[in-house]
Formats: structure tokens, sequence, C-alpha cells
């Protein structure tokens, strides 16, 4: 019986989406659920499974099409590879030992792309590399994202140095967006050119949020199994300080103004394709341990492709970390259709006057971008000054007050 596979349904705020790369071609065998085809859309990567066990008949978009909701991708006959595994299998326990040594040895050999997990094939198809030219480290000689990333860090080999530009040369390369990066860059111009955007900054002493952590950091990892970081402490002091300014958490529609009576709060994450900023629903009500595991799990599926689009939607306030790549200072771009984002940044060992005398504190500078339509300054400078005493009397944080 032959069944069609089509595009899943996309969500509203998503029109389309491209073929980025098909994993199987007509005549291969497929197995139900097994990754067939990745469709790029404005947001994430999504994987389309094989609906059967079968072989893949016919493709009906090639890679670099647009599609749209319910459009055909290509069909599968189900059930004509079912046996096909079997007998394989059969004929490769009967093989002689040595001989499945080198048939190893072959396999890691060829290292396809198809071979690859998502996340690797993304890397080798957007950095060119070619992965049976590269040494795997994964099981049976398989080669991984971290051996693709490594590859392009790594020095030219001796005869590509010999083929690399002679002075003077002035070699150019034109490659097209992704579609994520194209995104970016339209929500980016779209948030300079709608909104009358304006920054604060301030700057916190860590020193009793970091001696909290040297206290109780061995216990709250050992009690939750995560480590206490500082996004935690930010999250929640953001949370109770947009309590308390509601008009930060509020976001403009036409001529209204929407007040949210929840924290919704987004993370920026990096990733290789960009930056994505999926939500932390209901943030006011998530504990320390919640919101470390929480924030893990996003960046651990963002760099693996594995973000959803309902994971990055809604959202009423974003906190950007620009400290992560070594950032003092930064002017962070809001987020439509929100109305404020904070920057953090780097932390850094200053000299400051504390009770009259020259002391050494671990200090962070501290930016909030804002909607000056809806903000005034003196709301975004107290909001700032909220997460600031939260922040350096962290214990009155812990207790609500």
């Amino acid at each position: 019986m032959s069944l069609e596979i089509k595009v899943p349904v996309l969500p509203e705020s998503v029109s389309d989406a491209t073929i980025a790369t098909w994993h199987k071609k007509p005549g291969d065998a497929v197995k139900r659920d097994e990754n067939l085809v990745d469709l790029e859309t404005d947001k994430v990567v999504l994987e389309v499974p094989a609906p059967a066990d079968g072989i893949l008949k016919s493709i009906s978009a090639e890679a670099g099409a647009t599609v749209t909701s319910g459009e055909l991708l290509g069909v599968i006959e189900e059930g004509a590879a079912a046996a096909a595994p079997a007998a394989s299998e059969r004929k490769t326990d009967a093989t002689p030992p040595a001989a499945k040594a080198d048939k190893v040895e072959t396999k890691a050999a060829a290292k396809g792309v198809e071979d690859l997990s998502p996340a690797g094939r993304r890397v080798a198809i957007e950095e060119k590399i070619d992965p049976s030219r590269v040494e795997g480290t994964g099981r049976d000689g398989r080669v991984t994202k971290e051996d693709l990333v490594a590859q392009t860090r790594s020095p030219a080999p001796a005869a590509a140095k010999s083929a690399a530009p002679t002075p003077g040369d002035r070699p150019e390369e034109r490659v097209p967006m992704t579609r994520m990066r194209a995104k970016i860059a339209e929500r980016l111009m779209q948030s300079k050119n709608s909104i009358a955007m304006l920054t604060s900054f301030n700057e916190i002493n860590l020193a009793q949020v970091a001696l909290l952590r040297k206290q109780l950091g061995e216990q709250f990892e050992k009690a939750n199994g995560v480590k206490l970081g500082y996004m935690s402490f930010f999250v929640k002091a953001a949370a109770e300080a947009l309590k308390r300014h509601p008009i930060v958490n509020a976001s403009v529609d036409g001529n209204d103004v929407i007040y949210h009576g929840y924290q919704d709060i987004s993370i920026a994450v990096s990733t290789e394709k960009g930056l994505v900023t999926p939500v932390l629903r209901d943030a006011q009500n998530m504990s320390f341990a919640d919101i470390e595991k929480a924030i893990i799990d996003y960046a651990k599926r963002a760099r693996e492709g594995g973000i959803k689009l309902e994971d990055l939607q809604g959202g009423t306030f974003t906190i950007t970390n620009g400290g992560t790549f070594g950032s003092l200072f930064s002017t962070p771009i809001v987020n439509p259709p929100q109305s404020a984002i904070l920057g953090m940044h780097t932390i850094k060992e200053r000299a400051i006057v504390e009770n009259g005398q020259v002391v050494a504190a671990p200090m962070m500078y501290v930016a909030i971008s804002y909607d000056h339509r809806i903000i005034d300054g003196k709301d975004a400078v107290l909001f700032l000054v909220d997460i600031k005493n939260q922040l350096e009397n962290p214990h009155k944080m812990l207790l609500g007050i």
C-alpha cells in the first residue's frame, strides 16, 4: 500500500517551510519513525518521520523547494522493505569475524552525510565539509557533530595550503541566508524601524550571590542534580521586578497596551544557525532548580536542533547574556512584540568604594533596552534598580521581600 508523506501542519505564525535535506533517495529502505527529510522554517528545523516501514517510492519536492502545510513531499510503498533488513541481518550474522571487522572499517570510511545526526548534517552542509575526510570519534568510527565542528577550527592540511590564495588574491563567496538567519535579520529591522528604543544601564555587585552559590552550591546540586548558576538568580529577580513594574512586561498592539498578568520570560540561546529565544512559561512560579533544569534542557535541544516551534512562541520579556562570550557592555535589541529586554554581561572584579573603603568586587554591567512609546525612562530605571537591589541582597529575594 502506498502512503503519502506530507508537510506537517505548521503553526499560524509560520506560513511555509524550505526543504533543507532529504536523508533518503527513491528506492531506499526506510523504517517507521526514521527521519526522512528536514524542513527549515523561520524559527526551527522540523524533522518529518517515515509513517511506516517500506521503500521510498518517489520524492515530489526536492531540496530547496518551498512547501506549505499538508503539501505532498513523497510516497512510501509500505511493507516492501520489511523482509530486506532481516535477510541482510542473517547474512551479516554468517559473516566471519575478520570480514565483520573489514565491514566496520569500510562503513567508518564511508561516513556519508546520510550517516550523520541532524545537527551533524547541518554542520557538514553549512561548512561544506566532506565527512569521508573526517576521522570519527563516535561508535564504530562514526563522525559526530563535535568532530565536524573541530574540523572547522583545525588548520588546513598541507595539500589545502598549497591551493590557498596567493598574496594579492581577493577571494569572495556568495552564500544565501538560511531561513532562520533571514528571519532574524527581518525581526531586527522590524525592531529598529517600529520601536522607539532606548537603553539604560546600571552595575551590580554580585558578591553576595557568589557567596551564596559557594555556601549552598554543593547542597543544591546534590538535591536537584543541576548546578546553581547566575541565570536563575536573574530570572527570579526579573520575575519579581516585572510584578512590581507591569508596564515593562506589557506589549503594544496597535493603539492598545496589553498588560500580561504572568511572566513568560524568553532566554536567549546561541546556536550554530543563530540566536533562538525559548520561553520559561510562568517563570514567577518556578523554583531556582526548575529554572536551571529548563535552561539546560533548552540549550541542549537548541544546539541539537530539537527545539520546537511552541517552545519559542509567546514570551513577555527577554533576558540575554552576552557575558557568556566575554561582552562587557552592549545595547540589546528588543524582541517584538515584547517591550523590553535585559542584557547581562561578563563579571569582572573591579575596585569599588564600600563603606568608605576601596575593595575588589565581582561587578557586572547590566542594560535594559525598552520601547519608549509605552515605557518611560523612570519606569525602566526603577525596574533596573529593582533588579540590582534584589541581586545585591539575595537573601531578601529568597524570602520574597
